[in-house]
């Protein structure tokens, strides 16, 4: 049996899977050009922004799982 953590990571990673192939099969062009600019970008604004992203997304789980 799946605990329900694993369950919820799974669910999270098809979501991943899903918004980024409909972003690949809306806009190729803006997609290529979006990496292009991710690899001209500096490694501590990369850093940064993952470290964000990360922290956003753990508040964003946290907010919503959390017992009322």
């Amino acid at each position: 049996m799946r605990s329900i953590a694993f369950a919820d990571f799974l669910i999270g990673l098809g979501i991943l899977f899903v918004l980024e192939g409909l972003m690949f099969a809306a806009s190729p062009n803006w997609m290529r050009k979006a990496m292009k600019s991710a690899i001209a970008t500096p490694d501590n604004i990369l850093r940064a922004v993952g470290i964000g992203s990360a922290v956003a997304g753990l508040i964003l789980i946290w907010v919503m799982r959390r017992p009322v």
